[in-house]
């Protein structure tokens, strides 16, 4: 492929996109370059600090646990509250706390505090999401999801490189540089970005959305069977960090081998996720969940015959290229699940899947090595894959296909729905499919689908 080509690709990926979107994306990338707690805060409490291995375990469990807890407090302040004052909460609360966290030395201190990291970091997810949602036209959400994900992994790859240099120079100065790249992130979402929550109909002959609760959510039947299938995916993904590393140190192999061959998931991600987007969002989003689900089961179950670091590479490259189909797939499949004045909840919801996944993975791989051997945890991702596999394949069968194919739920509310009139500048500056003809715009039956004929909203 020429320069051109490259260039031209390059153009295509980003084209149509709002601006509101890259100030988003801007934001998440540098909260991810500032990232530094999740990654060595074992090793601060270990090393620098002095504490035991176990009580290092308890704190990064109550990080985790806030993680929980806030996946659905966030989602209910983002659809009471707002996308913007719930971001807004959020970045700032974590600044204070992390900078907090690394000045405090009492150990039940430092326990509460993380304990408040995990909720504080964790809060802003489902408003991004949603905000996401609401700004970007629904063909290309797919594009949009993806996009922010390589952001995050840009981002992450960079600040983890940088902040082991950091620590051996100061824990402390990690945790203040954290806490101002987050600030900075705050900054950018208060001069930025507009609110984008739709808002309700007053109008007594208009359809009215019916109020959205956590209850709803939990009624939602076919919602909540993506929610339980993502946490059987989440938990073969978080094998990655956490089974991976006890079964190469109970084969001999050394941290800066594990280090090498986690590596290459960063490295893939960066590389290939918008290219592999670009390949993937004219085909059916049902086939590409069934797909990735098995790639992810069967890429970790390969890594019972690993045996040198190059097999425990290729491995991850398996389930690393599952990781990049399955990640901006579910998260639009989300999207059009949930209703317009509900993103926040079912975001939020989906959100504790994997934040549920990140606090059971570590406990389910330490167990079955201990007691059945390494071998024995990889048989048992392959077979999470396949259930998961069998399940999206089971679930797509019984969705109506305009849940998959046209937007979903906010097909049914968008026509009576007004929306703030900063998502209408947004959509009118992108060439929204709602509009024509000098700006004036149309009904709903005269403009037509968002997506084309045959293609699906994910294209």
């Amino acid at each position: 492929m020429s320069m051109a080509d490259l260039r031209r690709a390059a153009r295509e990926s980003v084209a149509g996109l709002p601006r509101e979107f890259w100030w988003l994306w801007t934001s998440t990338l540098v909260n991810r370059l500032g990232a530094f707690v999740a990654t060595f805060l074992a090793l601060y409490l270990t090393v620098d600090r002095g504490y035991s291995a176990s009580y290092a375990g308890l704190v990064a469990s109550l990080h985790g646990l806030g993680g929980v807890v806030s996946s659905l407090g966030g989602g209910v302040m983002t659809d009471r509250l707002g996308r913007r004052p719930t971001l807004l909460i959020a970045q700032t609360s974590t600044a204070v706390s992390v900078a907090v966290l690394g000045l405090v030395q009492h150990p039940v201190a430092i326990a509460a505090v993380a304990f408040v990291v995990g909720m504080a970091s964790n809060a802003s997810r489902p408003a991004v999401q949603a905000m996401m949602a609401d700004i970007v036209r629904p063909e290309d959400r797919v594009r949009a999801f993806s996009l922010n994900y390589w952001a995050i992994n840009l981002g992450f790859a960079v600040s983890s490189a940088a902040a082991g240099f950091i620590a051996e120079y100061s824990y402390l100065a990690g945790f203040l540089g954290e806490a101002a790249m987050t600030l900075i992130c705050a900054v950018v979402i208060f001069v930025k970005l507009p609110e984008s929550r739709p808002e309700r109909v007053e109008a007594t002959d208009a359809p009215v959305e019916p109020p959205i609760s956590m209850g709803t959510v939990l009624r939602d039947g076919r919602f909540m069977s993506v929610v339980g299938l993502s946490f059987l995916v989440a938990l073969v993904f978080m094998q990655g960090h956490a089974g991976l590393p006890l079964a190469m140190g109970a084969d001999g192999f050394s941290a800066s081998d594990f280090g090498i061959a986690i590596a290459v998931n960063g490295v893939l991600i960066v590389a290939l996720q918008i290219p592999v987007t670009r390949c993937i969002e004219h085909r059916d989003p049902r086939r590409l969940l069934i797909i990735s689900s098995l790639l992810a089961g069967y890429g970790f179950g390969l890594t019972a015959f690993a045996g040198s670091i190059a097999v425990y590479a290729l491995t991850v490259c398996v389930w690393t290229l599952a990781e990049i189909v399955n990640a901006p797939t579910q998260t639009g499949l989300v999207v059009r699940l949930s209703p317009l004045h509900g993103r926040g909840r079912y975001q939020g919801m989906y959100t504790l899947s994997w934040s549920v996944a990140a606090l059971v993975a570590p406990l389910m791989a330490g167990l079955v090595i201990d007691r059945f051997g390494a071998q024995w945890l990889w048989g048992m991702t392959a077979v999470l894959g396949t259930v998961a596999g069998l399940g999206y394949w089971l679930l797509m069968r019984t969705l109506p296909a305009e849940a998959v194919e046209d937007g979903g739920r906010e097909d049914e509310v968008m026509a009576s729905a007004p929306e703030p009139a900063a998502v209408r500048r947004v959509r009118s500056r992108s060439g929204d499919g709602a509009t024509g003809d000098g700006g004036r715009a149309k009904p709903r039956s005269e403009a037509g689908p968002t997506s084309g004929p045959g293609q699906s909203e994910a294209s």
